[in-house]
């Protein structure tokens, strides 16, 4: 039987030294605690910390001056406030409407008058002109001929438009109608120099006659050249190209 080598009788001392010596592998001892004491511990530190975060809070709100009452007690006190602005505005605006329906009734009242007042003007205008005409109907010395121009009047109503009114009147013994036509003669300022304008013209001469036994009122408006400055209106009436009577107005 052979002996043990070397080499084995050395690896067996190496083990043999190496556990029973210092260098050994330590031992570690855990101290476990069950799982219920864990929970009460981990729910005691969030609860701490939630406290010490509500702590927090709390203290830095009464910092600021926002603390719960105070910002409810200003709340209740804005809401106050808001309604008695809100009973204002409605006072107000109620007062406003009132006077803003008197202002349209008056002023309706006031547009109603002055058309009364024109109106009442137009009659009185004419009341005076019918009085007038009245008037012209008197007896008077209408001269040998016998014809008369009462009333005339004439007035520019647009800056190219002139109107003229006139009364004719035949008095005396009025044997028969008068048969004729009327002219008219205009003196303007037309390019800082003086023109004539007679009318009627060649197209025009059926609107000019004339044909009455006591009287004829003529209306007429004509057009003057654009720029013109009428200074006096002639009017004369014919009869067979003869003169019987003649009349100016200035404007």
């Amino acid at each position: 039987m052979s002996k043990p080598k070397p080499v084995f009788k050395s690896l067996q001392r190496k083990l043999w030294l190496r556990r029973w010596s210092i260098s050994a592998p330590r031992m570690t001892i855990k101290n476990h605690l069950p799982w219920p004491l864990r929970a009460v511990f981990i729910a005691i530190v969030v609860g701490l910390g939630g406290a010490m975060a509500m702590w927090a809070y709390d203290l830095g709100r009464s910092f600021t001056g926002f603390k719960p009452a105070v910002t409810s007690a200003q709340l209740v006190e804005v809401q106050e406030q808001l309604k008695q602005v809100s009973a204002e505005r409605d006072k107000f605006q109620t007062t406003v409407n009132a006077a803003e329906s008197q202002l349209n009734i008056e002023q309706s009242l006031q547009a109603q008058l002055s058309r009364q007042i024109k109106t009442l003007e137009a009659e009185n205008t004419k009341l005076k002109e019918d009085l007038s005409f009245f008037e012209s109907l008197l007896p008077t010395d209408t001269g040998a001929q016998g014809i008369t121009i009462r009333r005339l009047k004439i007035e520019m109503v647009e800056p190219t438009q002139l109107r003229y009114r006139l009364l004719i009147m035949q008095g005396g013994k009025v044997a028969h109608d008068f048969i004729g036509n009327y002219q008219l003669v205009v003196t303007l300022m037309q390019g800082g120099k003086s023109a004539i304008m007679t009318l009627p013209k060649s197209d025009e001469l059926e609107k000019f006659k004339l044909s009455f036994k006591h009287y004829q009122r003529i209306e007429g408006v004509f057009t003057v050249p654009e720029g013109a400055i009428v200074k006096s209106v002639q009017i004369k009436i014919l009869e067979k190209g003869a003169l019987r009577a003649q009349q100016s107005a200035n404007l």
